[in-house]
This record gives structure tokens, sequence and C-alpha cells, in this order.
């Protein structure tokens, strides 16, 4: 069983894992509406992960005998000035995501909840991943620049990453 406090610091991250995945679906949608599908395709992939964080922390406190309280999710924005910006955001945003998935390691570490601690470990390391993901797009797109052809190379090695549905 697990504490009052790491239930309702879990039901948080469920709604903030849901978050994350609107608002990755929200930059996909924009991606579309500027011809991007690639980009649009990975920032899919990218909310279809923060739906399975968001499941596997439901899973989990269900699992132990915790009680889940859906909570109401915020508009994600839905205009961005450019790639590289809304690039940014996900970085920042991934990197706040690390810091919410830090703080509820640190929480069951000091309740010696060990089940729980474990179980943040891989959203840990998950973190580390999605945030060399992001970062990396940042940079290529920084090298792309304003260059229309690297932007639509770039978005073509995209598209091509991701599995066909």
């Amino acid at each position: 069983m697990i504490s009052k406090e790491m239930q309702e610091a879990l039901n948080n991250q469920i709604s903030n894992e849901y978050f994350s995945s609107y608002t990755y679906l929200s930059m996909s949608a924009y991606c579309e509406s500027i011809n991007m599908q690639g980009f649009a395709a990975w920032l899919r992939r990218q909310s279809t992960e923060e739906l399975e964080h968001a499941l596997k922390i439901f899973d989990y406190v269900l699992d132990r005998s915790g009680k889940v309280t859906l909570k109401a999710i915020e508009q994600p924005a839905s205009k961005f000035s450019s790639l590289l910006k809304m690039f940014q955001q996900v970085v920042e945003h991934e990197r706040e995501v690390t810091g919410m998935i830090n703080k509820l390691y640190e929480l069951a570490l000091n309740e010696g909840d060990h089940a729980t601690a474990v179980e943040m470990q891989w959203f840990i390391t998950e973190q580390v991943e999605e945030e060399k993901n992001a970062l990396n797009l940042v940079e290529k797109l920084k090298l792309a620049g304003d260059n229309s052809s690297a932007l639509l190379i770039l978005d073509r090695q995209l598209a091509d990453s991701i599995p066909n549905k």
C-alpha cells in the first residue's frame, strides 16, 4: 500500500503525463498545418509515449491498492512561432518532467517506499532518453537555420524513422 501523500503525488503525475501527451499532440497538429509531416509524426509518437507513461503510473497506483483520481487537463498551446522555438519548448518541458519524476523518487526514498522508488527509476532512465532526443532535434534545427532544403531533409528523416502505423 502507498501513503496518501504518495498516492496524491502519483495522481498529479498521471495528470502531468496526460498534459504532456496533449501538448505533443497539439504540436503535431501544428506541424501538420505547416506540411511538416515528419515532425508531426515524431511528435505524435511522443504523445503516444506520454499516454503510455500515464497509464504505467495509473496501473502502478492500482497495483498498490491506491485510488486513482483523474484531474482536469490544461489546454496546451496551439500556435508556435517556429519549429526551433517549439522544440526548445519540448526540451524545457522534458526537463520539467524530469524534475517532477526526481521529486517522486525523492519522496519514495524519504518514505522508505522502495517499490515506488524502483518504479520511478524506470522513469528516470526514460527521461534521460527523452531529453537527449529533444535536444538532438533542437541542435539539428539550429544547424538547418532558415534553410528550407535542410528543414525538408530533416522532416523526411523524421518521417522515415517512424514505423508505419
